[in-house]
């Protein structure tokens, strides 16, 4: 008997990218930056899309990076599979960073690493002001609405407090089951189905 309900279909409510939305990747995603990750947009247009993956901490400290930065205590992420070798940061410092580049509420993305490192220095940066990454997560134009397309997606809205916290494993089953019934189920879904 046919059922006209597809379960790892994303709902139309959940499929719109936008800048400073998320997104949750579906539970087979197997790519190994983007398996089980959360991705906030801090860029989205007819050109493409930029994120940073927020839940794939590394165990490096900013001074093991950048040489010569002031030791903080802040986590440093897997940003994406673009450019590995680059640093970037988002943060809620605004103005006191010289072009930086507002992506929703009071987040902001890049900016003057000069000016960011003499707050650094000064003592003067809190650690939910700033989060770093290595690498991003980059799509060109349309590349994004197809992966959607695919269902590999699920957007979402995020509050500012969450994407500068701290994140573990279980962030990406957490922002599932905010989405209701059909996501949770999602969110208990095993790595390797065929192992279960």
């Amino acid at each position: 008997m046919d059922i006209d309900y597809d379960f790892f279909r994303v709902d139309e409510a959940y499929a719109r990218p936008q800048k400073g939305k998320i997104l949750i990747s579906e539970p087979f995603l197997s790519d190994t930056y983007f398996k089980r990750s959360i991705v906030f947009l801090t860029e989205h247009s007819k050109d493409g899309a930029v994120g940073f993956v927020l839940n794939k901490p590394v165990n490096l400290s900013i001074n093991e990076v950048i040489k010569d930065f002031p030791s903080i205590n802040t986590q440093i992420s897997i940003g994406g599979p673009v450019q590995t070798n680059t640093l970037h940061y988002i943060h809620t410092l605004g103005d006191i960073i010289p072009e930086s580049i507002p992506v929703v509420g009071n987040i902001f993305w890049g900016g003057d690493f000069d000016t960011l490192k003499e707050l650094a220095t000064l003592d003067l940066l809190k650690t939910k002001q700033i989060k770093f990454f290595l690498g991003y997560s980059g799509w060109a134009s349309q590349q994004l609405e197809e992966e959607i397309e695919r269902d590999s997606w699920v957007i979402t809205d995020i509050e500012p407090e969450i994407v500068m916290a701290d994140k573990d494993d279980h962030f990406w089953k957490e922002m599932l089951n905010r989405l209701g019934e059909k996501y949770r189920l999602w969110s208990t879904f095993p790595e390797n189905p065929t192992m279960n």
